[in-house]
Formats: C-alpha cells, sequence, structure tokens
C-alpha cells in the first residue's frame, strides 16, 4: 500500500466514507412500546474497517414554524412586523446496539439483523398548522472518525398514539 493509499484510507475514515451503510426496517408504523426488525448491511468501500460495533439509532424532533404573516402584531400606532418564526428541538434520542465489534475486510460486506424496542410514552408522530413531530431511524458503524452511516432516514418510523 503506497502514501497515497494511505492518505485515501485515512480520508475515507474521516469523512464516513470508510463503508457504505444501508438500513432496512419493518413495519414502517409502530406504537410506543412495539419493536422494530431492522436490518444493516456494511460494506467495505476499499480498506479494512474496523468496528466498535452496529448501531440503530432512533430521535424524534419537533419542528414550529410560523410564517411572519401570522406573527405581526397591532399596536396602537402601526403594524409591527416580526420575521418567520423556526425553532427545532431534539425530543427523543437513542443508539441500541445490534451487533459487537466486527472487522471488514477490503471490500467485504455483512448484514446484520436485530430488533429496537421503543419506548413506551414516547410523543407520537403529528403534524400541525405550525409545528411537527418526526421520527428518524439511522443504521451506523461505530468507527473511527466519522461513524459510517445510512443517513437518516426521515419521518420514518411513524410512531402512532
Amino acid at each position: 500500500m503506497g502514501i497515497l493509499d494511505k492518505l485515501k484510507a485515512a480520508a475515507a475514515a474521516v469523512t464516513g466514507g470508510a463503508a457504505q451503510v444501508t438500513l432496512e426496517y419493518e413495519p414502517k408504523v409502530v406504537m410506543p412500546g412495539d419493536a422494530i426488525r431492522v436490518k444493516v448491511t456494511a460494506a467495505s468501500a476499499g480498506a479494512e474497517v474496523k468496528s466498535g460495533g452496529v448501531f440503530v439509532d432512533l430521535r424524534a424532533e419537533e419542528q414550529i414554524r410560523v410564517p411572519r404573516s401570522a406573527v405581526a402584531m397591532q399596536t396602537k400606532d402601526s403594524v409591527l412586523s416580526m420575521g418567520d418564526i423556526h425553532v427545532e428541538k431534539t425530543t427523543f434520542e437513542q443508539s441500541f446496539p445490534i451487533a459487537p465489534a466486527l472487522v471488514l475486510a477490503p471490500n467485504e460486506s455483512k448484514q446484520v439483523e436485530g430488533t429496537v424496542q421503543v419506548p413506551a410514552g414516547v410523543e407520537p408522530s403529528y403534524r400541525g398548522p405550525h409545528s411537527e413531530h418526526r421520527w428518524q431511524i439511522r443504521g451506523r458503524l461505530d468507527a473511527f472518525g466519522n461513524d459510517p452511516d445510512s443517513g437518516w432516514q426521515p419521518r420514518d418510523p411513524a410512531i402512532a398514539v
């Protein structure tokens, strides 16, 4: 392995490009307390990848968006116009280990299956005129540098009431 190959491998580890990760899961809509069946597939992007484990991350975010026209305030002499209001807050975030440490050989691919238990009592998905609560899920390898991951799967799974 030449110096350029070593530099490419180091750059891939730092940026999360050392492996390609995909996530499949069922069902798409669950209730608090239900289990989600997951399958994480990780493929080396060319170099050996040492991982501290395979994880599935579950998170929920609430977003509030109120347009300027809805927040204009009437004063005695004029209308006071404010800018749009946009607020985001993470309401839930948890990582679930589904496989122990593993090593992907150069160009090797591995699949891991498991379940993720949605905690009871979590806030469900909803969409209102100015707010939204949405759930996201992703699969990832715990690795040196930026963890290779599947990216957040937006709005899924929906948590029903």
